[in-house]
């Protein structure tokens, strides 16, 4: 435990050295070199205090439930300053401390060529460590109050960090919709754990695990306090309908800054949903429609998130709904693991909560490899818009191999990570026919062809966004006079694409672990443990199979690759592949680079049957006149639940505060007035009490 101490100590040490540079160049602006030195000191302190706290998490058994925890002194009347780092604290940290790491070093590598006076670069790092800070501790807390104000810090950071090129007015608007989000959850988080106190009377979290306080307070005090979970929670991870801050936040921020969120921040969603449902799921206490719920909502947001995605051209964009598909599929795994506990099938209740937490730490990787790789392609060509990209891969070769091997991973293509993920999540659905209830049976069908379906289409949205920005050639002169990424700036990302391969080739480990946090965190009753046992010990051998396959498949591919280029050149025929033609040229010698495949082209024929999941509109505008100039086509793909829920919803909510602003005219009689005025209620209503 001291070393996990030591790394918050030097978070929050270089947070505070960071925090009086901010101030010291807001009152007087540093030069550029002095720019530099801070960038790299936040940038280095936040790597090395990342890497000591990955360093922290080998320490100790894994297995057991509370391994490691200290209590700190407090001085607030109510709670108490306690962390440990138990099996589900370690596995959510390693993404925190992991993609940290590798986006510290990105961040400062991106940012280094940044004037200090169009950016505080001190204010940057400041909340970039505040960030990490309040995520380790979130993962770590073991007391409510502890637990809500580290959510709190965690939750305000993003906003500085989404907001940091503030000049740019949808960079302010997105910032503005993220900390409105965030802050609703939190209203339901409070409200969670305010009942919570009342009902236990305690706010220590591992004196609350056998839920015997909890269970005496009655089946509706429960209800209430699973669905305020899902919305707290929920809002967090992206959950839909509450997933609307995710595409305005993840293209507005910095991309080392929505790498780190996507891939760890929205993990706090799920984290909390674990972690309470450890609580309130006392061994075979849940009801079971709890878990259709979870299932059903994820499977509800993982269709939307990966349809919505396919509808974007930008790159940005694009990621981000896939996040929102991510997590609709984790939702599903603890939903599944839920009904499995519920229903005494130790099969379905072990893979769906191993599978989510499996995919979870897999989803860290690939989708940080991506968003890092999105903003080298902005950083090189200006641009994230696919349509006027193309033909990268042969200018920029090394970011394009990156973005590919990103892009399979995610795609679930064996034997990279994601399939991993998605294979155990696929098996947990598979048992349903042996659940009781033709209800039941077919629930499960229902959602093992949802998650096939995701995972196509998934398949199709990456071969769109590497087609589209890499293959092919220049669209526009964005692409065209892209400048070269040396591998001096592209060096970290070796570390994430490391991790998508060894998440593939080393899942059976892997996923051990993500069994092991899944029998501590949500225990299933105890007639269920040993079945239990025996399935992970099943699912690791076939998870081993396909492992050994996969890389014998891989270590093929690249023998081959290796023994043609040998050949090439012993033949003699090396100059002769360096005569290259156009792409799609056909033989054809005036094509252009509008004869390539177009956004269109990719989504159109699943627009056919998806357009209004997809939410696209189409303006065609009629050609007129005799001789009519040319003709437009414009495809937008707005979020709907945005603009015709929230935005109304907000719109109001504005108006309403507007009108309240009559009793702020600033006569202080007036004002004494109300005080008395609430004096004398309060009175009434304590003696009619």
């Amino acid at each position: 435990m001291e070393l996990f101490l030591t790394a918050l100590l030097i978070l929050a040490g270089t947070a505070l050295a960071t925090g009086l540079l901010a101030i010291a160049a807001a009152l007087r602006p540093f030069g550029a070199a002095w720019g530099r030195a801070v960038n790299r000191f936040g940038s280095l302190g936040a790597a090395l205090g990342c890497l000591i706290g990955l360093c922290a998490l080998a320490v100790g058994p894994w297995e057991a439930v509370n391994s490691l925890s200290t209590a700190l002194p407090w001085g607030l009347p109510v709670g108490a300053c306690v962390l440990g780092l138990d099996s589900l604290s370690r596995l959510f940290l390693l993404p925190v401390f992991g993609l940290g790491l590798v986006c510290a070093l990105s961040g400062g590598l991106s940012l280094r060529q940044v004037s200090p006076r169009m950016h505080n670069l001190g204010a940057h790092w400041f909340f970039y460590l505040l960030l990490l800070l309040g995520m380790a501790l979130v993962m770590s807390a073991r007391d409510a109050v502890l637990f809500l104000l580290a959510w709190e810090i965690m939750s305000l950071a993003p906003f500085f960090l989404i907001d940091f090129n503030d000049g740019d007015s949808k960079v302010r608007d997105a910032s503005w919709v993220y900390l409105v989000a965030a802050h609703l959850g939190a209203v339901a988080l409070i409200a969670f754990f305010g009942l919570l106190w009342q009902s236990s009377g305690v706010t220590a979290l591992d004196a609350l695990r056998d839920g015997a306080a909890l269970r005496a307070a009655g089946p509706g005090v429960m209800t209430a306090l699973f669905l305020l979970a899902v919305l707290g929670f929920g809002a967090k991870a992206g959950l839909a309908p509450l997933h609307v801050w995710l595409p305005e936040a993840h293209p507005a921020a910095p991309s080392h800054v929505s790498a780190l969120l996507s891939g760890a921040m929205i993990n706090a969603g799920l984290y909390g949903l674990i972690r309470s449902l450890g609580i309130l799921a006392a061994p075979g206490a849940a009801p079971e429609w709890w878990g259709w719920c979870l299932l059903l909502l994820g499977l509800g947001t993982g269709l939307m998130g990966i349809l919505k995605a396919l509808a974007q051209s930008n790159l940005k964009r694009l990621l981000a709904y896939s996040s929102v598909e991510n997590m609709g599929l984790m939702f599903m795994g603890v939903g599944a693991g839920l009904i499995g506990q519920a229903s005494g099938n130790a099969w379905i209740a072990l893979l769906g909560f191993a599978g989510a937490l499996l995919h979870m730490l897999n989803h860290a990787g690939f989708k940080g490899l991506l968003f890092l790789c999105a903003g080298e392609v902005l950083h090189a060509t200006g641009t994230v818009r696919m349509e006027l990209l193309g033909g990268l891969q042969k200018r920029l070769p090394l970011l394009g191999a990156a973005f590919a091997l990103g892009a399979a991973a995610i795609a679930c293509l064996p034997p990279l990570s994601g399939f991993a993920g998605e294979f155990v999540l696929a098996l947990s659905m598979l048992d349903g026919p042996s659940l009781p209830g033709v209800e039941r049976q077919m629930g499960l069908l229902l959602a093992l062809t949802g998650l096939a379906l995701i995972s196509g289409l998934a398949a199709a949205l990456y071969a769109k966004a590497y087609g589209m920005t890499f293959l092919g050639e220049a669209r526009t002169g964005f692409a065209d006079n892209a400048h070269a990424v040396s591998w001096r700036t592209l060096w970290p990302l070796s570390l994430p694409a490391l991790a998508c391969v060894a998440g593939g080739l080393l899942a059976p480990s892997f996923f051990d672990l993500a069994a092991q946090t899944a029998l501590h965190a949500v225990p299933p009753p105890q007639g269920l443990i040993p079945g239990a046992l025996e399935v992970q010990a099943q699912a690791s051998g076939s998870l081993g199979m396909v492992s050994m396959l996969g890389g014998g498949g891989l270590l093929l591919s690249l023998a081959l690759l290796l023994g043609r280029k040998w050949l090439l050149r012993r033949r003699g025929a090396a100059a002769q592949m360096e005569r290259t033609e156009q792409t799609w040229g056909c033989g054809f010698q005036a094509g252009s680079a509008r004869i390539q495949y177009t956004d269109a082209s990719f989504s159109e024929p699943l627009a056919r049957i998806f357009a209004p999941a997809m939410g696209l509109k189409v303006r065609r505008p009629m050609i007129e006149g005799l001789f009519p100039g040319r003709a437009g086509l414009s495809v937008t793909a707005p979020d709907r639940l945005r603009s015709g829920l929230f935005t109304p919803l907000f719109e109001a909510v504005e108006r309403l505060c507007n009108a309240c602003k009559i009793i702020q005219h600033g006569k202080i009689h007036l004002y004494i007035l109300y005080i008395l005025a609430t004096v004398v209620g309060l009175l009434i209503w304590g003696l009619g009490v």
